[in-house]
């Protein structure tokens, strides 16, 4: 070997020493003193000091973070800072992750990334009772890093992938909603830094993610510029641990606050092992007691400057309602709303924050946030608002109220609602990150809740749609006494349990109550006061009143509903809403059929445990309903279907927002009776309730059993009187519709055998009424040997379900019949709405 490539082997050696490598590949880095390595290392690069100190490498692309060699925990969560714009996909602009209590570990010259599992833990001191529930259970690795160097207690590593990684799902979330494959390109991914910042309480770093890929579905397609290729920016937080101090509180169903829950493995065989506390944020008092008292650091949610005005004064206000339950629960500006500082990151923790966020459609709006896993404690509350819902809720005032030929139109009125309406979203979704759950029964209790979903309150005036009360103003008289049981100061002297079961005591003697989503959302469920969207502590008087509304509207509802210049094809958006406003109300009454009275009740309790609704009301109900069925209630009157003509050249058909079709381009008269007539009738024959039915008959025969609501249901379609032209078609269409139901009764596996037998013997005496039928009208024949037809193939296989006719699909109505969002246990973290 010369001496010329001996120097250069040398040399290369120095070079490679220098930055912590050798020939081998082997680290020597760690084997510096002082921080030299570290120095060394990120020689030239932008350091960010904070919580876990940053360096941005701006030549090679490169985030690197020096991490404590402390083991001490801290909090990460990923979220994503720019969205898709897709309310079905569900990719939201400021969507957080769940967040988990990570430990950096270092391991050789590994730093690995653990998610320590707190769901299973030991309250024991016993070091041998702890070792042996960490090693019952797994933890998560959630990277593993290579050290670069050590120094100064610190540890290097290059996290670069890992901040470039999918850490939202984003390709699951995609691939699950059949919208296309996708993989991450980092060829078009980097670091954001604008929005990559150390704190010294938490560190934030930002990056662009590009994900790319074949295929995309129309959710994709509608949205970005290139469907190949979606681009969205994922921030990372890692965030100190709350100090020592904060005081659980134990969960109770009937206080109705959100809570976690943990498996305590030290706890007593004789208690449960399984614990529950509550969410809710930390408040101290700066003089302790039961006194009302300022506050050591007050609870402060920011307002997302982007939020266009008037709206961002509305969401302003209806935050703002909160400081009156802190105050009534002995906290002095406890609760503050302020503007989001120009400067500050909306992502960053120490922000609570109310986001306006843009989509292609409109949807749900979240309320949720950030909790210590281990306690409860709430860190960041985080309000995601959808900026169409208010177009929503102003396309409903205008065809409710509207009126664009008046000589001085009352476009006022129809902003108030809108605005209103802002005003309790707000305020609803806020409550969630306060830690309150949905509260359906508040409504039949008069106005006393916003955690409840409120339908807005139309009445009529004068003849005329009067919408001045149309949503309350201010937290009621439950939020009240939902924030006293979250955060008051326990009675001096006072057990916990014992504070809790008075404050309980006290709400209920001022007739208040508590029950959410589970007695609440599924279609079949019994609680005849517990609903979305309806209001009235009476469903049968209220949905008559709904219908005299809905009856006003259609009657006088025409082209002046509209601003000059629009197309009138466009009054079907308009049209649907007024159609379809006794939906929910229709909802609400249906739950008196099979209908169950019942609260949350632990031993002791003094409250109705169990109460079957009488005959009478059920009998009233059913009527009320089935009056819908008929066809002067679900036709459409004809100056509206003069009204009516196709699309216009560039404007696309709205399927979301307008009547399903069996016409084309033309409107379907008959589409919008047949919607209506299936929503009524797959209420009242749902399997949950038939099976109810059948086993309250039987526990009292003077209660309405299963085979006499048929006869009725029967009495009212096919045996009413007949009917000629439209109203003939329509009579038509709800007499299959029954069929239909009754026969999916009878040939659901799911569905108590009982129920199976009741539907395939009445299915069988209704063919041999038809049989006994004589008619000379032609189109009445076809019907009648259509469905014997069908009625013969049933009675031949009554495990094979039978589509007679496949009902058109309702368009969506909430957010205000999205009635299938996925809703979340009371045990839970977000909350949607």
């Amino acid at each position: 070997m010369d001496l010329l490539k001996l120097r250069l082997i040398l040399v290369c050696k120095l070079l490679f020493f220098a930055h912590g490598i050798d020939l081998m590949g082997q680290d020597t880095s760690s084997t510096s003193d002082g921080d030299s390595s570290i120095a060394t290392l990120t020689r030239g690069m932008e350091k960010m000091e904070g919580f876990i100190d940053l360096y941005w490498d701006e030549a090679g692309g490169k985030i690197w973070m020096a991490i404590p060699e402390t083991e001490n925990e801290a909090l990460y969560y990923p979220s994503l800072a720019a969205g898709l714009g897709s309310n079905d996909i569900g990719l939201d602009r400021g969507r957080i992750s769940g967040a988990k209590i990570v430990s950096f570990i270092p391991v050789g010259n590994k730093l690995l990334l653990q998610a320590n599992n707190y769901l299973y833990r030991v309250s024991s001191s016993n070091p041998s009772e702890q070792a042996a529930v960490d090693e019952s259970f797994a933890t998560s690795i959630l990277w593993g890093f290579k050290i670069a160097g050590r120094g100064n207690q610190k540890i290097l590593v290059d996290a670069t992938d890992f901040f470039l990684q999918d850490a939202l799902g984003v390709v699951e979330t995609i691939k699950r909603n059949g919208q296309g494959n996708y993989k991450v390109d980092l060829s078009r991914s980097a670091l954001y830094l604008p929005r990559t910042k150390s704190f010294p309480k938490n560190t934030e770093i930002e990056a662009t993610i590009t994900f790319t890929g074949d295929q995309a579905g129309p959710y994709i397609r509608q949205i970005l510029p290139e469907p190949k290729a979606i681009s969205l920016r994922l921030h990372h937080s890692f965030v100190s641990l709350p100090e020592p101090g904060f005081e659980m509180r134990s969960f109770d169903p009937r206080a109705g606050v959100n809570g976690i829950s943990y498996y305590d493995y030290s706890t007593p065989i004789s208690e449960p092992i399984e614990k529950q506390v509550i969410r809710r944020h930390r408040l101290v008092k700066k003089n302790p007691g039961t006194a009302p008292s300022e506050v050591e650091n007050p609870i402060v949610y920011y307002i997302d400057p982007g939020t266009p005005e008037p709206i961002r004064t509305a969401l302003t206000e209806g935050t703002r309602w909160w400081a009156e339950a802190f105050e009534k629960a002995g906290f002095i500006n406890a609760f503050q709303v302020k503007l989001l500082p120009e400067d500050a990151d909306p992502m960053d923790v120490r922000y609570h924050l109310v986001q306006w966020v843009h989509r292609s459609t409109r949807g749900w709006s979240y309320g949720g946030g950030v909790t210590d896993p281990r306690t409860g404690e709430i860190i960041k509350g985080k309000v995601t608002l959808g900026s169409l819902r208010v177009r929503q809720d102003y396309l409903i005032a205008q065809a409710l109220a509207g009126n664009f030929d008046a000589e001085n139109p009352d476009d006022q009125a129809i902003m108030d609602l809108a605005l209103a309406r802002m005003r309790q979203l707000a305020a609803h979704e806020v409550g969630h990150t306060l830690g309150l759950p949905h509260n359906y029964i508040a409504s039949a209790k008069g106005r006393t809740s916003v955690m409840d979903y409120p339908h807005p309150s139309v009445r009529i005036k004068d003849g005329a749609i009067d919408l001045s009360d149309a949503y309350a103003e201010g937290i009621g008289e439950w939020d009240i006494a939902a924030i006293k049981m979250a955060y008051s100061t326990l009675p001096e002297g006072m057990e916990e349990q014992a504070a809790l079961n008075q404050w309980i005591a006290e709400y209920k003697e001022n007739g208040l109550d508590f029950l959410s989503d589970q007695d609440a959302r599924p279609a079949g469920s019994a609680h005849p006061e517990t609903h979305l969207w309806d209001n009235g502590s009476d469903p049968v008087t209220e949905l008559k009143e709904t219908l005299a509304i809905r009856k006003l509207v259609l009657n006088d509802f025409g082209a002046h509903k509209i601003p000059d210049g629009t197309p009138l094809a466009k009054l079907e958006e308009l049209l649907v809403p007024v159609y379809m406003y006794h939906r929910y109300q229709v909802e609400a009454a249906a739950k008196l059929l099979g209908g169950v009275n019942y609260g949350y009740a632990i031993k002791g309790d003094k409250t109705t445990i169990h109460q079957t609704i009488s005959r009478e009301e059920q009998e009233k109900a059913l009527s009320q309903i089935l009056e819908i069925l008929q066809a002067e209630n679900l036709a459409l009157p004809t100056q509206i279907l003069n009204q009516l003509p196709p699309r216009p050249f560039g404007y696309n058909p709205n399927p979301r927002e307008t009547f399903h079709r069996t016409t084309g381009l033309v409107f379907d008269p008959l589409s919008p009776a047949e919607i209506a007539a299936h929503h009524c009738l797959s209420l009242i024959f749902h399997p949950e309730r038939a099976s109810r039915l059948i086993s309250q008959k039987a526990m009292d025969p003077r209660q309405i059993g299963l085979d006499e609501m048929i006869d009725l249901v029967l009495e009212a379609t096919w045996m009413a009187p007949a009917q000629s032209g439209y109203a003939a078609e329509i009579k038509r269409s709800v007499e299959k519709l029954v069929l239909q139901h009754l026969m999916q009764l009878g040939s659901n596996s799911g569905t108590a055998a009982q129920v199976r037998a009741v539907a395939l013997m009445k299915a069988s005496a209704l063919n041999d009424w038809i049989k006994s039928q004589d008619t000379a009208d032609f189109s009445q024949k076809a019907h009648y040997m259509y469905c014997m037809d069908q009625i013969n193939h049933f009675k031949e296989n009554p495990d094979k379900e039978m589509m007679l006719l496949q009902p058109l699909p309702a368009p969506d109505g909430a957010p205000i019949g999205q009635m299938e969002e996925n809703w979340i246990s009371p045990i839970c973290g977000t909350e949607h709405y």
